[in-house]
């Protein structure tokens, strides 16, 4: 064994050994209880990041520590592949989106192998290649036939520039983030995802993920967003027809004082044809982001139609506004407006001059405090419905509208509708043919995949597909006559909402999922970023159960645990290569080895929490690591020796036995249940400090300092698995660690001959005696009476009334 700690050789030894046994294979062929271990798969940047070596690492630690207890262990790993920054990739650097994505794809692979993670690569999958995406085509056929999918025209942000649609995160000031256009609002048709038909079942199991941080689920069920309320029509004055509102707040009615409509509405369409004025505003509102969170910090803006409705219930005329804060994607694009009530209409109606009319108290007295008034309270000024509560208002008056045919109660969610359509060319086709005859027509399923041809020049203006006739020019598999390709993408959500069943079945060229999937889903452990709490976590879930409602998956919920790792911070701030405050984990990895990196990213904080970045903390981690190598090879030098078995111990080898065993039942704990891998590098660290001061040797000592190292390479592997492999096989030559399993905790050793006794005078803690477990309670008792911390608590005119004993725990002598 070297003297130094050879971390280069160490690692490329241990990796080159797993490869070649293939020791992470994954088998469905297995009596041990299986364990699915997922880290959500990385975009193939080029480069691997801090945030990924967490990540990657917390995942590892798991797998390995599972396996090591007997578990059937898969841990894959892939590439979620398409997306906006391959494209912007290969305009800056002349080259196909195809060809930088694999390149990124084997440079980061190399980079993972040498952080030593045990992943099972033959299962390795890449979101970009036809024989991923053709399955997901399948899934997106059947779904359109059962009328999941479906096409309607909506309002989207358009660049004109570039010529494609953009996110709402990618309009910044009103401009596309890339060309710096103005933004348009346009609307496109697009493929759409019927999430809301699974709303009700993706709330309502939130309540059996048992695994998951009660913060993701109330996020999630925010975003769901379930409220009843009320349809409400108002009668179109002069005109045929009535403009429906939804309202969460039905109580509020009898205070409405004007309605305001989307831009996009059909009665503000018609009062601009002939009000020029008017039909400017519209094309400004049109300009605007379509987030709701822009909506609702935008300044409120608006202009009266022209148009009045009647109120249903009072007969009052009220005035038809388009005001740039009512979404033409929320509800019925059109809301009743209730200035007293609520903090929007009450910011319009001051701007604006509208009528303010307040109908709620909270006080039960009509004199009202300050405007707007917006939390629940008893209604006045309503006749019928004066004195009524929030429920009581809201069933009285739903009542009243629906006796009237003008109304009625109705759930209400705030998710909406899954757009899946990109005009971008890095994604996986949209298997739909468009023909004259037979309008859309799904890809049959022989003639899957649609494979999207790689070899392209991305000018940076639009889709290269769009302009390709070879790729859109085709013939209608229903009639044979001429039709056309649909070019759109889609959204890149999609791939990485099911790939987890894919690795399940990575190679099956029958099927999505094959019966593989049912033996390791659901996934027992999934390890990400909080920042996927909602969408990406979200649609996994959604696909879950189409997958299940189409026969190839049984179970209902895809993930049973999930841990959310915190982020990688320098300086207090996020690692991003803006700031300037990166840091590469190849220099890392090349300066100090894996280990070193796995073990700093462990004990530097708890995994959900933020991790600040410290050298100083590296170069701690990898100096604990010689320290530990230097242990080994001093004790090795001196001769092989069988671990302890048997025989009369010092209380100093009692001792460190005694720290041993209780190490051991701590970290399989932190590591199993609390996953507190900090405070189990601790407690391993902790050991190793007494095991520096265990001196002597002769064999009984030496037999002792065996046991806890070869423990410490046990406990030490899923978190340092290089150097306690090649510890280990310094210390046991003829086993391999991978064989050992995960130690067991001798009780034996746990038994200690004495006991600490905390000593209290009338409940005031005084002092603590060290006593054997044999002692009697008269003897207990007596001792206590003769400590010098007890007995000048008890003066001169006291006497000791009573003394209590709590067994193995403490004395309270009560004294008056």
């Amino acid at each position: 064994m070297q003297q130094q700690y050879p971390f280069k050789e160490v690692e490329q030894s241990a990796q080159t050994y797993w490869e070649n046994n293939q020791t992470f294979t994954a088998s469905e062929q297995s009596d041990k209880p299986k364990y699915y271990c997922l880290s959500m798969f990385p975009y193939p940047s080029g480069r691997l990041h801090m945030g990924h070596v967490r990540n990657y690492t917390i995942g590892d630690v798991l797998s390995r520590f599972h396996k090591m207890k007997g578990f059937n262990v898969m841990q894959p790993m892939g590439w979620d592949a398409f997306g906006l920054p391959a494209e912007n990739a290969a305009i800056k650097n002349n080259t196909a989106p195809a060809k930088w994505t694999y390149e990124n794809i084997e440079h980061m692979k190399t980079q993972l192998k040498q952080l030593g993670l045990g992943v099972d690569w033959n299962r390795e999958i890449a979101t970009c290649k036809p024989e991923y995406y053709k399955w997901e085509q399948w899934l997106f056929t059947e779904l359109f036939k059962k009328g999941l999918i479906y096409k309607k025209t909506s309002t989207v942000n358009w660049d004109p520039v570039d010529g494609t649609v953009l996110a709402n995160e990618q309009v910044i000031d009103g401009r596309g983030w890339r060309s710096g256009a103005l933004v348009e609002k346009r609307d496109i048709p697009q493929y759409f995802m019927k999430i809301t038909a699974y709303a009700e079942e993706l709330l309502n199991d939130l309540d059996k993920l048992e695994g998951w941080p009660e913060q993701v689920k109330t996020m999630q069920r925010n975003w769901i967003g379930k409220s009843f309320g009320c349809e409400v029509e108002f009668p179109i004055v002069d005109q045929a027809g009535n403009l429906k509102v939804y309202t969460t707040r039905p109580d509020t009615l009898m205070g409405a004082t004007y309605v305001a409509v989307a831009a996009e509405h059909a009665l503000a369409t018609q009062a601009a044809q002939n009000n020029p004025a008017l039909a400017e505003f519209i094309a400004e509102c049109k300009r605007g982001s379509v987030a709701e969170a822009d909506v609702a910090t935008a300044e409120k803006k608006g202009m009266a139609t022209g148009l009045f409705v009647t109120h249903p219930l009072n007969g009052e005329k009220l005035p038809v506004w388009v005001a740039n804060y009512v979404l033409a994607s929320y509800g019925e694009g059109a809301v009743m407006a209730v200035p007293a009530h609520d903090e929007r209409d009450f910011e319009f109606a001051a701007k604006y001059n509208l009528p303010i009319k307040a109908v709620i108290t909270s006080t039960g007295s009509v004199t009202n405090g300050t405007l707007p008034m917006t939390e629940h309270g008893v209604l006045f000024d309503c006749g019928d419905f004066n004195d009524l509560d929030f429920d009581g208002a809201s069933a009285a008056i739903a009542s009243a509208l629906s006796a009237k045919n003008l109304g009625k109660r109705r759930t209400q969610y705030r998710l909406r509708d899954w757009g899946v359509s990109r005009q971008r060319y890095w994604g996986c086709p949209i298997p739909i043919i468009h023909c004259d005859k037979c309008g859309e027509v799904p890809v049959p399923a022989e003639q899957l995949p649609v494979v999207l041809p790689e070899d392209v020049v991305m000018d940076g203006v639009g889709s290269p597909i769009k302009k390709d006739p070879s790729f859109f020019e085709t013939t209608c598999p229903t009639c044979g006559g001429k039709a056309t390709r649909e070019t759109d993408t889609l959204d890149t959500f999609f791939e990485s909402s099911w790939y987890f069943a894919r690795y399940a079945s990575f190679d099956s060229k029958t099927a999505m999922a094959d019966e593989r999937a049912n033996y390791w889903l659901p996934v027992d452990q999934y390890v990400g970023g909080i920042e996927h709490a909602i969408l990406h976590l979200l649609y996994a879930r959604f696909f879950n159960k189409l997958m299940r409602d189409v026969g190839l998956l049984k179970n209902d919920e895809p993930f049973t645990n999930l841990l959310t790792q915190g982020m990688v911070l320098k300086d207090g701030t996020k690692m991003s290569k803006s700031k300037g405050n990166t840091v590469d984990p190849q220099e890392l990895i090349d300066t100090y080895g894996a280990d070193t990196a796995r073990l700093f990213m462990m004990f530097a904080a708890p995994p959900e929490q933020s991790l600040e970045w410290a050298d100083s903390g590296v170069e701690g981690a990898n100096r604990f690591l010689r320290r530990l190598w230097k242990a080994t090879y001093d004790h090795v030098e001196l001769g092989q020796i069988a671990a302890y078995k048997a025989g009369d111990l010092s209380a100093e080898l009692k001792a460190i036995r005694l720290q041993l065993h209780t190490t051991i039942e701590k970290v399989a704990d932190d590591y199993g249940r609390r996953h507190s891998f900090n405070t189990a590098i601790s407690s391993v660290m902790e050991l190793m400090n007494a095991l520096a001061k265990l001196e002597g040797t002769d064999e009984i000592t030496r037999s002792v300092r065996q046991e806890v190292l070869q423990n410490v390479a046990l406990l030490l592997s899923p978190i340092v698995p290089h150097i306690c492999q090649a510890i280990w096989a310094e210390l046991c030559p003829q086993s391999h660690i991978l064989e050992a399993g995960w130690p067991a905790a001798d009780t034996a050793a746990m038994v200690q001959d004495s006991v600490e006794y905390v000593i209290q005078v009338n409940g005031k803690l005084r002092g603590s005696i060290n006593v054997a477990k044999t002692e009697t309670k008269e003897a207990l008792e007596k001792l206590a009476l003769e400590q010098p911390f007890v007995q000048k608590f008890i003066l001169v005119n006291m006497s000791v009334r009573k003394v209590i004993v709590v067994p193995n725990k403490l004395i309270n002598v009560v004294v008056g």
